[in-house]
């Protein structure tokens, strides 16, 4: 599913854009942008995607069914997570010893 993405910048913002980033960072003005300074409702890796690469995999039937039991339209990312973990996992044993 994919997700419904910005509108283009207008002529006039990318003109704004390509203006404010000629000048140093001390020199913007954010005045009327206040620091965030609580991140607790902050979601990690929402703008991130990793690039996907589709294939067949045969998996076993039961380990299949408790990640559909646990999540069924999710499924799918619950088993990606999972693999990365463990790969994850793997890689800092390996730097480790």
């Amino acid at each position: 599913m994919k997700k419904a993405t910005s509108k283009p910048p207008t002529a006039q913002q990318r003109k704004e854009l390509a203006a404010l980033a000629k000048l140093p960072d001390d020199k913007i003005d954010t005045r009327d942008m206040p620091e965030v300074r609580d991140w607790s409702y902050a979601k990690r890796g929402l703008f991130y995607r990793p690039l996907k690469q589709q294939l067949t995999l045969r998996l076993d039937a039961d380990v299949v069914a408790w990640f559909r039991a646990r999540a069924p339209k999710g499924y799918q990312t619950d088993i990606n997570r999972a693999l990365r973990e463990h790969v994850e996992k793997i890689e800092q044993k390996r730097q480790r010893g």
